[in-house]
């Protein structure tokens, strides 16, 4: 893997792992189309066959794998073949999209640094195991927070521990619900996470200085 991603002008060899629908790949992959991102998505990853993020990845001829523990029952052979999926294809960058599992060591290893993923939340409020969707939502309501947002992240072994790579606000209005917060917070994601990468590409972020 080419760790000099962080040069000027670069253009993002992307990697994707999602379970869900994949809202956040549809805005990174639409802003590569439209030339406001410097990247190449190459693949998408997911752990469910059915994950709307595999269609999307489809309908942009990307490349698609499900691989999971439906395919790859002991978890160290998954790793392996997540990792080397990623590596065949020489991604630069791994972007979690709503992924719901833990990432392997090998993987880790490989990719160190060089893993993002986007919070719904300022952290290091609200995160960690099980501060997922509407339950980060719901937290962040029952907290009486004037102000939530959005963090983007890298990923190491806990679950959202990582360094904070960039970050920007929401505010909490007194009348909302869970469901109106996770609008206006899901949408500054779709804007936060491609602008975040562009910043990588240009050099503007060096994810080797982050802490």
């Amino acid at each position: 893997m080419d760790k000099e991603v962080v040069s000027r002008d670069a253009t993002l060899r992307l990697g994707f792992l999602a379970s869900g629908g994949g809202t956040n790949l549809q805005a990174i992959l639409d802003a590569c189309e439209t030339g406001r991102l410097d990247g190449d998505p190459r693949i998408v990853i997911s752990n469910n066959s059915s994950a709307g993020a595999l269609e999307r990845a489809r309908a942009a001829n990307i490349e698609t794998r499900h691989l999971s523990g439906r395919t790859h029952p002991d978890p160290d052979t998954l790793d392996a073949a997540i990792c080397s999926a990623l590596q065949n294809l020489d991604v630069d960058i791994i972007c979690l999209a709503g992924y719901m599992k833990k990432l392997g060591s090998r993987t880790l290893a490989a990719f160190q640094r060089r893993i993002l993923n986007v919070h719904p939340a300022l952290l290091p409020r609200h995160g960690g195991q099980g501060f997922y969707g509407s339950r980060v939502h719901a937290a962040v309501l029952a907290a009486g927070d004037s102000v939530s947002g959005v963090t983007v992240h890298l990923v190491d072994e806990e679950y959202d521990h990582g360094p904070v790579v960039d970050q920007q606000t929401v505010p909490v209005h007194r009348d909302d619900t869970v469901e109106t917060l996770a609008t206006r917070v899901l949408a500054v994601e779709h804007e936060i996470y491609p602008l975040t990468l562009q910043k990588i590409a240009s050099g503007k972020i060096n994810l080797d200085t982050i802490t």
